[in-house]
């Protein structure tokens, strides 16, 4: 569900680009129209838009939603609310980058992070890159960084992405397991009341209705003959 509402609204972004019901001007990471005109949604739009449609924009969507998709079905299955979580701590951190850089867009940045922290829970899984090049898991954000390099991109926005994976992946899987570690990343109590399924009370006392005693005999035999 997070995977989706994300890649949805970074997909209406740009459509709202390209029909010219908004401009990328009014979506960029700035500072000071943020502190001091106010302009807080820019703290969200620069993450939503990846440039104008081409390649390098359903590049960017085809890896944002495989490994978006693949971390909220794998490790994070379940724990939606720790899976938010890393979405907020890493938006944060790469703000916090974004104040002493120029950088208006932190799209690609933020994907990469995914791809990092995917790819280091997943140390022997062996990857293939358009039938040219094979390697394990974990040199995924360095390829892809290659590949970025070769367009003529930009590295500084994939660094940012494999540095704030990295911290990330540190702090959740790599500390709490060192000798005299403990677990840094809490997940904030609100978080998991919107987002995690309430456990089931054990101290929950039926109505009699709904105990299985009362329950109808051929439902009970129905039940026999056709187990789940």
């Amino acid at each position: 569900a997070v995977t989706r509402a994300y890649t949805t609204a970074c997909v209406l972004t740009t459509a709202a680009v390209q029909l010219e019901f908004i401009t990328p001007f009014q979506l960029y990471f700035n500072p000071d129209l943020i502190f001091r005109k106010f302009q807080i949604w820019r703290l969200i739009t620069n993450f939503l838009f990846f440039g104008p449609l081409g390649f390098s924009f359903f590049f960017n969507m085809i890896f944002l939603y495989r490994y978006c998709r693949m971390l909220e079905e794998g490790s994070f299955r379940g724990r939606t609310a720790d899976f938010v979580f890393m979405f907020l701590f890493g938006g944060f951190l790469m703000t916090l980058f974004g104040l002493f850089a120029s950088l208006f867009f932190l799209g690609q940045a933020f994907t990469i992070m995914l791809v990092y922290v995917w790819s280091r829970r997943n140390p022997y899984i062996r990857m293939n890159f358009f039938g040219l090049l094979n390697f394990q898991a974990p040199f995924l954000p360095w390829v892809l960084m290659g590949f970025s390099l070769l367009l003529g991109n930009s590295i500084i926005i994939d660094l940012l992405g494999i540095a704030v994976g990295h911290i990330y992946y540190f702090l959740e899987d790599v500390f709490p397991n060192q000798p005299g570690g403990k677990k840094l990343l809490l997940t904030p109590g609100f978080l998991k009341m919107v987002f995690d399924t309430p456990e089931e009370d054990p101290n929950y006392n039926p109505l009699p209705e709904d105990r299985p005693e009362h329950q109808p005999r051929g439902q009970d035999q129905n039940e026999q003959q056709h187990p789940q």
